[in-house]
C-alpha cells in the first residue's frame, strides 16, 4: 500500500476512534460464541487476544471501537459531531473497516468491532453501509468475533433485522432522559421513532430466541442496549432512572449506559458549562445494578424529581434510611433480604446461603465468602456479633461515607 494511503488511514482511524469515545453502549455481556461448519473461523473468543476491558458477566474483551465517519446531517446540541461543528471529519468505506477488523484480530489486538456513525445522506443509506461490514465479516470471513451494530432509528426495519442476523447485540441510544430535552436539543430526532424502533427489534429478538434455542446455535442479536446522557440537561436522577426502569420493562433491554456529559467546542448555550461529577455516573450505574439484579424498585432508591447522595452507595443510603429492617440475621434471613444488606454482593448472598446449610455464620466467615464488613456489620447478626448500639448510633452514616468509592455492592 503506498504510504500516502497508509498515513490518511491511520488519520482516519485517529479521528473516528477518537469520535466513539463518546458511546459508552459497547459491552458484550451475554454473547454467545458464533459456531460455523468445517473450520475453526476467524475471530472465535476462545483464542489469545490482548484484552482491554472488562464485559458485565466478567470476559476480559477487546474491541475496535470506530465510528464508520462522523459526517452528519443532524445538528444535535450536545454531539461533537453534529453538522454546524467545525471538528474534522473523516469518512471509512465498507472495505476499509472489514479490514481493518480482520487486521487487528489477526494481530490479537481485539476481539471484536463495535461500529456506530453519523447519519450521511440518510438513515437507510447510513444503516446499509454498516450493514454491508458485518455482512462481509460474517459471510466472506467467516469472522465469528463479537459484533456490536449501533442502528438508525430511522432507518427502515428491514435493514434493522438485516443487522440483527450478523450483530451480537444492538443498540439504538435514546440520549436524554426526557423527552422535551431530546426535542429541544436534537429536534431532528424523534422520541416516537426511537421507541419505536426498540419495539420492533425487541420482538425480532423474541421472534428468533426460541427458534435458535431449539437448534442449539443463536442466528440474531440476542440483546438490545442504549445510552443516555447525564447531565446535558436538567434531568434529576430519579428522572433518569425512572427512564431507565421504563425501558427495561417496555423493551427488555439488556443494559442501560450512561455517560457523563463532556462540554464540547462551540456548544450551544442551551448546554452546561461543566461535566458532572464522575460519581454521579457511578451512583446511576450502582442504582441501576439494585434494580436489575437486587430486587430494589426505583421509588425505593430515589424519588423522581431528586438525585442521589454520592455521600454513600445507594443500598446503603436506603439501609440507613430503613433502619427498622435491620440488624438482620445472616442464619435464618432469606434471599431478597440479604441482597438488602450493604456490604453483601450478589456472588456473597449465594454463598452465604449455601455456608450456613452446614455452619453457623461468623463475621470471619462473612468476609471469607466476599463481604464487606465495614459496611455489613452495622446490619448483621452472626453467630459472634451483635451489632447493638452501633447499628443505632448517630455517627453510623458518618462512618460509612466514603466519597471516593468507586466500586459496586
Amino acid at each position: 500500500m503506498p504510504r500516502m494511503a497508509v498515513l490518511d488511514l491511520r488519520r482516519k482511524l485517529a479521528i473516528l476512534s477518537d469520535a466513539a469515545k463518546y458511546d459508552a453502549s459497547c459491552a458484550s455481556s451475554g454473547a454467545e460464541k458464533r459456531t460455523s461448519v468445517g473450520g475453526q473461523g476467524m475471530g472465535s473468543t476462545e483464542g489469545m487476544g490482548i484484552c482491554h476491558a472488562y464485559a458485565p458477566d466478567g470476559r476480559c474483551i477487546s474491541l475496535l471501537k470506530i465510528l464508520l465517519t462522523n459526517f452528519c446531517i443532524y445538528d444535535c446540541a450536545y454531539c461533537i459531531n453534529r453538522v454546524s461543528s467545525n471538528t474534522p471529519r473523516a469518512r471509512f468505506s465498507v472495505k476499509e473497516v472489514v479490514d481493518l477488523t480482520l487486521n487487528f484480530y489477526k494481530r490479537n489486538y481485539i476481539e471484536g468491532l463495535f461500529l456506530s456513525s453519523g447519519v450521511i445522506r440518510t438513515g437507510d443509506y447510513t444503516m446499509e453501509e454498516m450493514v454491508r461490514v458485518a455482512k462481509s465479516l460474517r459471510l466472506d470471513h467467516d469472522f465469528r468475533g463479537y459484533i456490536h451494530l449501533k442502528l438508525i432509528p430511522e432507518a427502515s426495519p428491514e435493514l434493522a433485522a438485516e443487522a440483527g442476523l450478523y450483530a451480537d447485540r444492538v443498540s439504538i441510544n435514546i440520549e436524554l432522559p426526557r423527552d422535551d430535552s431530546l426535542a429541544a436539543l436534537a429536534p431532528e430526532k424523534s422520541p416516537t421513532d426511537i421507541k419505536r424502533a426498540m419495539g420492533r427489534m425487541r420482538l425480532a429478538i423474541d421472534d428468533h430466541a426460541e427458534p435458535a434455542r431449539r437448534a442449539g446455535r443463536r442466528s440474531f442479536a440476542r440483546s438490545q442496549s442504549t445510552q443516555l446522557i447525564v447531565g446535558a440537561d436538567a434531568a434529576k436522577d430519579g428522572d433518569i432512572l425512572a427512564r431507565s426502569a421504563n425501558l427495561y420493562g417496555a423493551y427488555r433491554l439488556g443494559r442501560v449506559y450512561y455517560s457523563a456529559f463532556s462540554p464540547i467546542p462551540d456548544a450551544s448555550h442551551r448546554l452546561p458549562l461543566a461535566r458532572p461529577p464522575l460519581l454521579r455516573e457511578h451512583r446511576l450505574y450502582q442504582a441501576d445494578w439494585l434494580m436489575r439484579f437486587y430486587g430494589f424498585t426505583r421509588p425505593e432508591i430515589v424519588a423522581e424529581g431528586e438525585d442521589l447522595d454520592l455521600s454513600v452507595d445507594p443500598k446503603t443510603g436506603w439501609a440507613l434510611k430503613n433502619r427498622a429492617s435491620f440488624p438482620v440475621d445472616v442464619q435464618t434471613a432469606d434471599k431478597e433480604t440479604l441482597l438488602r444488606v450493604p456490604g453483601l454482593g450478589a456472588k456473597a448472598v449465594e454463598r452465604i446461603l449455601a455456608a450456613r446449610k452446614v455452619t453457623r455464620l461468623t463475621l470471619d466467615d462473612l468476609k471469607r465468602v466476599g463481604a464487606v464488613l465495614k459496611r455489613a456489620r452495622a446490619f448483621v447478626v452472626t453467630a459472634d456479633w451483635t451489632p447493638g448500639a452501633l447499628a443505632d448510633r448517630d455517627s453510623l452514616r458518618a462512618a460509612l461515607v466514603q466519597p471516593q468509592q468507586l466500586s459496586l455492592f
